[in-house]
């Protein structure tokens, strides 16, 4: 589902394309795919694949993690830059991990690869770093309602139709499951372990306090959360819709009318931005808030985000 997502994007923002290349498994090979008013045919994923005539500049990664582990490197050692969206590369301290929105520097950092975070990191991420740059970020507290999508086509298609599900450990239909990758140690799960240990990455603040709690709910796309922090420094409600506002990727909806007077997944489907609402102070601590944040996962929590980092990697390219 990102693969296609990525190449819609690519095709959107005209993204600058001599000669474009579509790997897959040996099942998928042979298939044509359509792009950008051509047809490419889908070629087997080998260690070969990456020696092309002309040399491959930038290869986006949607694979997986097994995938990436193992043929990341051989395109690297091939003079190509990696976008990978797998968690395969996340927390490997060479390795870059990057929103643009927040830590675009640390592009330049790579060494042939840079990793694409988790979805909600993502989205969570936009959100907070304005804010940790005006009042520094104490504690954050996630509570995540995460759409089947993110599971791929097997949570869509468990969501779709009737009868056991097949991705899923339980039903989700008419259901919510706090329950998203393994468990680990401590009774948190991978999904939420990730949350925590990206953040710290991203923001380049490794000792900062991170809990989560992450829910898989029967919406098809589009991730909400709930994002409680405390802030080191006091500060004006007013003042932080403000830098929000004025802040890139990010569109605030906080009204009292309209359609849509806070985000819903419903209205962030097909859509590039962050959307942040119910923009209120905690009064149970001090310096607290809490907002409520919304994005489309497909997009901005994955292909958007590696193709954002692409551009500017390709601003540093004669071409691609």
């Amino acid at each position: 589902m990102v693969g296609r997502e990525i190449l819609k994007i690519l095709e959107e923002r005209h993204f600058p394309i001599a000669n474009l290349y579509l790997f897959a498994t040996a099942r998928s090979a042979g298939n044509v795919i359509h792009w950008n008013s051509g047809n490419y045919t889908v070629e087997e994923l080998t260690q070969k694949s990456f020696n092309k005539s002309g040399g491959i500049h930038i290869a986006l990664f949607s694979a997986g993690g097994e995938t990436s582990l193992q043929f990341a490197p051989i395109a690297a050692e091939y003079g190509c830059t990696v976008v990978d969206n797998s968690s395969a590369w996340r927390m490997d301290e060479k390795v870059p991990l990057v929103v643009p929105e927040v830590n675009p520097e640390d592009i330049a950092l790579h060494k042939g690869i840079i990793a694409n975070p988790n979805c909600s990191t993502i989205q969570a991420v936009v959100a907070l770093n304005p804010l940790h740059k005006a009042y520094r970020l104490k504690r954050i507290v996630y509570a995540t309602y995460q759409a089947v999508s993110g599971a791929g086509m097997g949570g869509w298609r468990d969501l779709e139709e009737e009868g056991a599900p097949t991705t899923f450990p339980f039903p989700i239909k008419g259901n919510c499951i706090p329950h998203i990758g393994d468990f680990c140690d401590g009774g948190y799960t991978k999904e939420e372990m990730k949350m925590m240990t990206e953040t710290r990455k991203i923001l380049h603040e490794p000792e900062l306090r991170v809990t989560a709690t992450t829910v898989r709910v029967p919406v098809f796309t589009g991730h909400s959360e709930v994002i409680n922090v405390e802030f080191e420094k006091s500060f004006e409600l007013d003042d932080i819709s403000v830098i929000l506002k004025n802040s890139h990727g990010i569109t605030v909806l906080d009204g009292k009318g309209g359609a849509a007077p806070y985000p819903m997944p419903l209205y962030a489907q097909g859509t590039d931005d962050v959307y942040v609402g119910r923009i209120r102070r905690d009064t149970s601590v001090e310096n607290g808030l809490s907002m409520w944040v919304v994005s489309d996962n497909l997009r901005k929590g994955a292909a958007l985000n590696a193709v954002q980092i692409a551009e500017r990697l390709n601003k540093n390219m004669k071409g691609c």
